[in-house]
């Protein structure tokens, strides 16, 4: 019977787990502290890890300086990993910010900017359909 998750899979889990746990209690440069983990992808043979993060300071400049000293920490966290997840090859790590939490928040704004003038103008959708006398086609 074939495993349900592949090792690749398990190990991503694991490190996404360590790595922000790392981060939050280990990583002593301020710049470091407000990154979240938020996925990992490793390749099939464990050898790399892509480290996906995320923070709530999204300037474009805030954004690189904390990615530049994450990736000048991936020795260490690296060295820190093997330490505590007992692995004879940590994977390299690079670390790469995730947008789809800042576009997230944007669309959200979007949506909800969009129905506040929808409300203002009388043009809400209530969910009634209008144009059908409610009987099915």
């Amino acid at each position: 019977m074939p495993r349900e998750f592949t090792r690749s899979t398990r190990v991503a889990e694991q490190l996404r787990r360590e790595i922000g746990l790392l981060l939050r209690r280990t990583v002593k440069d301020p710049r470091a502290q407000g990154a979240n983990v938020t996925d990992v992808e490793v390749s099939k043979d464990v050898s790399y890890a892509r480290v996906y993060f995320s923070q709530l300071e999204d300037s474009p400049e805030q954004v690189k300086e904390t990615e530049q000293v994450l990736n000048r920490a991936a020795g260490f966290l690296r060295r820190e990993l093997g330490q505590i997840m007992r692995m004879r090859h940590v994977p390299e790590l690079k670390f790469i910010y995730d947008h789809s939490i800042a576009e997230g928040a944007r669309m959200d704004a979007l949506i909800s900017a969009a129905r506040e003038r929808d409300r203002e103008s009388g043009e809400a959708d209530d969910g009634s359909d209008n144009d059908r006398d409610g009987e099915p086609e």
